[in-house]
């Protein structure tokens, strides 16, 4: 059985690579909404639209669960999709419950009362529409007392990051966490919260400075999905990957050829 992985384009190939190096034997089908991206900027109701489109287009290349490698998607259409679509013989997973169970201590089933934990003040950089659901400030506030989480929407870091353009996209890092420091001058940890933003972690790591911890989803998410795969271990596979595009499959190959420095083929969806 494969795993799927989805994202709007290129980012989520940085939790693919972590998967795949932690997990090797196991198969896996990616497919980048490329055609759609990106998805930071788009309405909630689109962004559900288009992700539980995908998400059936995975089910249909025979995964029965799927991952999606995107936090705009995670944040703005998981729980309604879980709520109301996954069909029950089906499991669809987000990328930043592994990473709120990092930072508040706890596992995602734990419902005791929220308590206080080590981490007091949070910086957290995502797409515009990731923060404005204000998901990763709910589900932090459930699980944590005292936790102060300044959000910044980071503008413009995908696109350059989707068009090759890493000049432009340390750039804009740098300018996005002077305006964060502006709203919390003293951050403790920062949240890298968008799959396409460790490719950027040493620009968000020097212009946060040294202090301050910086956390990225795609090693939590191996490890959290190594887990579940332990427990469901009719899951396994043959250590198989298909990458699947709504996009131009050459350019869109190229890009994530030079996004990952290892050579990735894709083919139309």
């Amino acid at each position: 059985m494969a795993v799927g992985i989805f994202d709007s384009g290129l980012g989520g190939l940085t939790i693919w690579s972590a998967v795949q190096a932690r997990l090797p034997d196991q198969d896996f089908v990616y497919l980048a909404d490329s055609a759609n991206a990106p998805y930071g900027v788009r309405d909630a109701d689109a962004i559900y639209a288009l992700t539980v489109n995908a998400t059936q287009r995975l089910f249909d290349a025979g995964c029965d669960l799927v991952v999606l490698a995107c936090n705009t998607a995670s944040a703005a259409a998981l729980r309604r999709m879980q709520e109301g679509w996954v069909p029950s013989d089906k499991r669809v997973l987000g990328v930043f419950v592994p990473l709120i169970e990092a930072l508040t201590e706890r596992q995602w089933g734990d419902n005791s009362p929220p308590r206080e934990v080590a981490v007091n003040h949070v910086a957290l950089f995502a797409t515009p529409a990731t923060v404005a659901t204000r998901a990763f400030q709910r589900e932090l506030s459930f699980r944590a007392i005292g936790m102060d989480v300044e959000a910044q929407a980071c503008g413009g870091v995908v696109d350059a990051i989707e068009e090759g353009d890493l000049i432009l996209a340390q750039a804009l890092v740098r300018s996005h966490v002077d305006a964060l420091k502006r709203k919390m001058p003293h951050p403790q940890t920062a949240i890298l919260g968008c799959t396409h933003y460790p490719l950027m972690h040493e620009a968000f790591q020097e212009a946060l400075g040294a202090d301050v911890k910086v956390l990225s989803q795609a090693d939590l998410v191996a490890e959290s999905l190594a887990d579940y795969l332990c427990r469901h271990p009719d899951k396994t596979g043959g250590g198989t990957a298909a990458f699947l595009t709504t996009g131009d499959p050459k350019r869109v190959s190229d890009r994530a050829t030079q996004f990952l420095r290892r050579e990735i083929s894709f083919q139309a969806a």
